[in-house]
């Protein structure tokens, strides 16, 4: 699991027991999640944009301002919001689908979209050309981490390792750091995320059906069940 720790273990949760029971869950995240300097301002705001749960974890603890609605992607994230206090609707899947809902719903604006430091979809921007108004502020930055040396025994051996990957830079950086012959099952999120993966030795790269945690769940097991059967193991990590 290639995700910060917390995020790692409620998906490795999520999954079904008989599942689980055969895995071997392995953490090395790959990604360090720093909150940035600076206030929050969110004076003249009418509503407030969270791309990643990520994000609003990091608000949360950086303002106590829970009167603005939030318009969020993914249910995990929009979930995160909610039990953070925030009145929060999900706006899509998607960056693409949030702009076009938004659009739709055309909400008061100026709007604050609050993110990390990478970002992708130039949500802001977009949004902005398109005649609703809003900023952007990085409350956080994601730094990148090299494999633990638990996951380098692992990608060194003969067992085969599932690798779940959630975003185009971690999925970046996990085809950079793999130099191992341990045979390999990839899970991607989306397209995007699958891209960099294509350079890698793997048998066998799956795309979720949706770009959120759910159906990742759904494509990890299927996965799961098919490297058991193809590599004829007991269990995989």
């Amino acid at each position: 699991m290639t995700r910060p720790r917390a995020a790692s273990e409620r998906f490795v949760a999520q999954l079904s027991p008989e599942l689980r029971d055969r895995l071997t869950p392995m953490y090395s995240p790959l990604l360090d999640i720093r909150p940035t300097d600076g206030a929050i301002d969110l004076d003249g705001m009418r509503g407030l944009i969270f791309t990643s749960a990520n994000g609003v974890t990091v608000a949360a603890h950086r303002t106590g301002d829970r009167s603005l609605p939030a318009y969020c992607v993914g249910q995990a994230t929009t979930a995160t919001a909610q039990q953070a206090g925030w009145a929060a609707e999900m706006a899509g899947e998607s960056a693409e689908e949030l702009i076009a809902t938004l659009l739709h719903w055309r909400p008061d604006s100026p709007l604050m979209h609050l993110r990390g430091e990478h970002t992708r979809g130039d949500v802001a921007e977009r949004l902005t050309q398109s005649g609703l108004r809003v900023q952007e502020q990085a409350i956080y930055d994601q730094q990148l981490l090299p494999f633990t040396a638990e996951a380098q025994a692992a990608l060194a051996g003969n067992r085969p390792v599932i690798a779940p990957l959630f975003s185009p830079r971690t999925a970046r950086q996990f085809a950079d750091l793999w130099t191992g012959p341990a045979p390999l099952w990839l899970v991607a999120m989306s397209e995007a995320v699958a891209k960099p993966l294509e350079t890698l030795t793997f048998q066998r790269l799956k795309v979720a059906k949706r770009p959120e945690a759910d159906a990742m769940r759904v494509a990890v097991e299927k996965l799961v069940r098919q490297a058991m059967r193809v590599e004829g193991a007991q269990d995989a990590d």
